[in-house]
This record gives C-alpha cells, structure tokens and sequence, in this order.
C-alpha cells in the first residue's frame, strides 16, 4: 500500500544522487524539495514544513548530524521521520546518526525499492504518532473539563456538608481522602432539642462515584435534624432515599450518634463501618459494635433502625472511624488492622494528642492510603458550654396569635409516629415563638418522653442511676414500645393576645397511673445518676409550670413580649 502524498526533503550534497533521489521520490507521486547542504535544509525545514526528510550525513557548510538535531528541535512534539543517506558501515558512526535524531538508513547505492518501502514505513509511523498526538490533547481536554466540573461540585459539595457544627469546640476529626472526591462523608449539626447528631459515612468506592450520594444524605441529615426529627426517622428517611437513587452495589456504610448534653448519654446506631468506642476518662473502653446493614441496601419496610443508648460522664469521648485506617496496608500486604488501633487507644496517651498517635502508628507501619480515611472524637462537655446558633426563623412572616388545639397520640401511634418535628412547626407559626425554638422543643421533648416512657410505658427513672441500669432501662423501653397497643397522651396548645405581648399554655397529660409531682419538687436533690434531671429542666426553661395533684397533667407557660 502506497503512502499518503508527502511533501520530502533531500538533503544530498551530490547533484547526481540528489537527482537520482529526487525522481525516485517524484515518481512515487510525493513532493521534492532539495537541499544541497545542511543549512540549506533546516532553512527549506523552517519555511515549507515537510513530513519527511532524506538526510546525508556528510555535508559541507553544515554536516547532517548538526542539521537534524535542529530540524528535531523545530518540530517538537510533531513527529518527522529522518532517513540518514550513508555510506558509512562503522558502529560508532551510525550510532551518531541515531543520537542525532534519525529514525532510519538507508545505504548507499540507493534501491527504488526498499526507498520507497521505508517511506512507507515512516509514514505510517508519523500518521501513527500524529493520532497518538491528537488523543492526548482530546484527553488533556477532557481532563480539563472533567477537572473543572469535580471542583465545582467539590466546591458545592464542601458548603453542604460543611454547614453543620463541625467547628463546635468538643469535635475534632480528621479526614483523609483518597481521590479529590472524599468518598467519606462527616456530619454534625444541632437538634432543637440541643442535642448534637454526628453522622460518619463511608459510601462504596472512591472519588467522585463515591461521593454520588453524599448530598442527598446530607439533605436529609440537616433538614430533618433541623426540623427535630428523631435518630429513629432520620435512619428510615436516609435509607430510603439512598435505597431509591444509588445504582445496585452502590451504598453507605453509616455510624450515627445522638449526643445529649443535658441527660450525658448517647444514642448509636451502626451499619457497616468498624466498631467505634466510648473511651472514658478513667481509662475504661466501650466497644460501639456495628449491628446492621449500611444505609441503602435494605427495602424500608425491612430496615432496623434500633439503636443503642449510654450514659457519658463529663470528659468521656466517643472515638469514630471509616475503615480506611484499618484496611492500611504495609510493604508484605499486612493490614494496620484493629488490634494496633487498640494498642493505640490503649496506650494512656492525653486525649488531645489522639489523632497524633494514630497518624504516627500508621507512618511507622508504612501504611499505604488505598481507602478515604476519617477520624472523629465527640467530648461529653457540660450543656453550658456548647455554642449552639440559635435556630432558624425562616421567612418572618405573619402567622396566628389567638387559637388553640389539641392532638391526642393513641397505642400505635405512640409507637410508630415522632409528634414532635410538626408540633414544632405548628407552634413556630406564632411570630412571638419564633425566638424560642429551641427553649420550646427541649420543653415539649422532655414532657412528651415522661408521659410516654413513664406514664404510658411504666418505666421506672430509677433505674437509670448507674450505667447497668441504663442500659435495662432503654432494652425495657424498645421492649414494652414494641409490644404497646393502648395508652393515650395528649398535648394542648393555647395562645392567646395580651397587653404586654402574648402567651402560650402548653399542656401534656398521659394515660398511666400518675406521680407524686409535689414530693418530687420538694425533694430537688433526689436525681440520681442520670434520672431526675427532666422536671429541672422544664422549670428552668419555662415561665412557669405547674402539675396535677395526680402526677398525669402538667401545665407550663411561655410568654413573649408586644413588638415595638
């Protein structure tokens, strides 16, 4: 197969081999251009750009070697093919040929032949190197753009899952990803309860599939943490969105916590990432084991949303982790591995010099990075030093000043439906309440939860005086939930206009046996361990609040002033 239509330049100092060369090459259709030395030929390369060059080596004025180590030179990234004309047969000389730049000889007396099948040859090498060329621009190009388009969604991605309280003053994390795209995702933001909810995730995968459904899920994390939603619905809500969206294969490991500061517990649930730890201050170490499936893999109607809950002591610290740290892999295909993480938070290292140990553990392992890698500490801290912001007002519009209702949550209902979120919302409709989100859930919250764990369900506080106990009074709580089929507690609202602004009465009664609400005020130093502190609460927090002489119905009052 003939090549294509070449222009050639032939560098020859003798007129009769030029002349020979020349209408063996004109013959074969190609373009001539003739340089009688060397000079000549990198000033005919400079002007007419030829595709191929027939080059001798020895010449006056400028020899061949010098000339094609500048025409190379002009070229630069374009490939053009240069045929050293010889008669040299040393080694040494025809290496100078090749450092020279030259592709290949061709061997004095000239052949016809073999002439026109090394151009041939050469041709084919040049078209193949000029493809080759334009793939890696389409691909720098595409590069480029793809590059482009992951900052951007970085930049996005980084503002949504950034906006929560990762700055709060008893978080520290670290985060190390793989690729540009973290394929673990941290979340932290504040319940209008005051709670804290931390969410560590670990999608499947690297990069920017991985992170595919990082946004989705921290959608769903802050609207509904914001909104007051419980860890129990924030799970179904979350599975079922990334159930719904992510392609098969594709889903998030997940460790979710609810840390109240004002009761010192926290409540974990884990799906698929490694054990996390509760690592008090005296040293101790509690083992967080993850007992479920990562989020999106199962159907809603089969997902466990069972968490379990823990007291905390001020000063203890619930350790995180993604699997990137175990899964660390050293020059022998070992892994870092959980044993060595233990030996790490075993080791009685101060608590702020953590993250440290284990970066430094992981440096002497010479781990190699084959997966994102996040690290989180929560410190228990007292509720007076948490800087909440206050919560979101939204659109300050007109809303209802004088009106009232009244809901009441019967047996399933109390089981399988979390009032609190929508009761929120109705009572911020009131333009006077809108200040007092925060102040109105923790009251709602801790009312609610007494008529239902202690006058519908039975449970008895006491039984929270010490961790053991705890952790029966919650396995007693998910049990006897579970099971319940009566019992009513209801809430009322009343708002109402005064001269000095207006009010809100807010009432909470239950269907059990009741309390002996005046002992209990009168003994203020009767809470135990981490029972008793509810009824403090609401007083501190309220106007004024006031029980039946049976214990089932409590009264309690929020004011606001007029506007100016």
């Amino acid at each position: 197969m003939n090549a294509s239509y070449l222009t050639i330049l032939i560098a020859e100092d003798s007129p009769s081999d030029r002349m020979l060369l020349s209408t063996i090459v004109a013959r074969q259709g190609h373009r001539v251009l003739s340089a009688s030395d060397g000079l000549e030929a990198v000033a005919l390369f400079e002007s007419q750009r030829p595709q191929l060059v027939l080059m001798d080596a020895l010449m006056p004025v400028m020899d061949g070697f010098e000339a094609a180590r500048r025409i190379k030179a002009m070229a630069g990234d374009a490939m053009v093919p240069i045929i050293f004309l010889t008669s040299l047969s040393e080694d040494e000389a025809l290496v100078r040929c090749l450092e020279a730049g030259g592709d290949d000889f061709l061997a004095k007396p000239y052949s016809r032949v073999i002439l026109e099948a090394k151009i041939n040859a050469m041709d084919r090498l040049r078209r193949l190197h000029q493809e080759v060329l334009q793939q890696r621009d389409q691909i720098a190009r595409h590069n480029e753009y793809l590059l482009n388009e992951q900052q951007v969604a970085k930049a996005v991605f980084d503002k949504v899952a950034h906006s929560g309280c990762l700055g709060a003053g008893n978080i520290r994390y670290l985060q190390s990803p793989y690729a540009l795209f973290n394929g673990d995702l941290l979340l932290a933001a504040f319940h209008p309860s005051g709670d804290m909810h931390v969410l560590l995730g670990d999608f499947t995968g690297h990069g920017l599939p991985a992170a595919i459904g990082a946004m989705p899920l921290a959608d769903v994390f802050y609207r509904m943490t914001g909104k007051g939603h419980s860890l129990a619905e924030i799970l179904h809500e979350s599975n079922a969105k990334l159930r719904r969206i992510l392609p098969r294969g594709v889903f998030c490991c997940a460790t979710v916590l609810n840390i109240s500061f004002r009761r010192q517990t926290v409540e974990f649930w884990g799906g698929g990432l490694p054990d996390g730890y509760i690592l008090r201050k005296d040293g101790e170490r509690l083992p967080l084991v993850s007992r479920h499936l990562p989020l999106g893999v199962l159907e809603p109607d089969r997902f466990h949303d069972g968490y379990e809950a823990h007291p905390l002591a001020l000063g203890d610290r619930v350790f995180l982790l993604s699997d990137g740290v175990l899964e660390a892999r050293n020059e022998h295909e070992q892994l870092f591995g959980e044993q060595r993480l233990l030996d790490v938070l075993d080791n009685g290292h101060p608590p702020a010099a953590l993250f440290d140990e284990i970066q430094q553990a992981l440096q002497r392992f010479h781990g190699e990075a084959r997966d994102d890698v996040s690290l989180v500490e929560v410190t228990m801290v007292e509720d007076s030093a948490v800087n909440r912001p206050p919560l979101s007002q939204g659109e300050w519009r007109a809303g209802p000043e004088q009106w009232s209702a009244r809901f009441d949550f019967r047996g399933r209902t109390l089981r399988d439906f979390y009032p609190l979120p929508y009761l929120l919302q109705l009572l911020l409709e009131v333009p006077g309440l809108r200040g007092q989100g925060g102040n109105l859930y923790s009251v709602l919250c801790e009312l609610y939860t007494n008529a239902l764990e202690h006058g519908v369900l039975g449970l008895d506080s006491g039984l929270k005086r010490d961790a053991t106990g705890f952790s029966n009074y919650y396995r007693q709580r998910a049990e006897r939930l579970d099971t319940l089929l009566d019992g009513c507690v209801s809430i009322g609202f009343e708002t109402r206009r005064e001269a000095s602004g207006g009010r809100l009465t807010l009432t909470v009664e239950d269907s059990g046996a009741g309390f002996d609400a005046e002992a209990m005020l009168s003994h203020p130093h009767a809470a135990q361990g981490f029972s008793g502190r509810g009824m403090s609460l609401v007083r501190e927090l309220s106007d004024q609040c006031s029980w039946s002489p049976d214990g089932r119905r409590v009264s309690v009052e929020f004011s606001w002033p007029a506007e100016a």
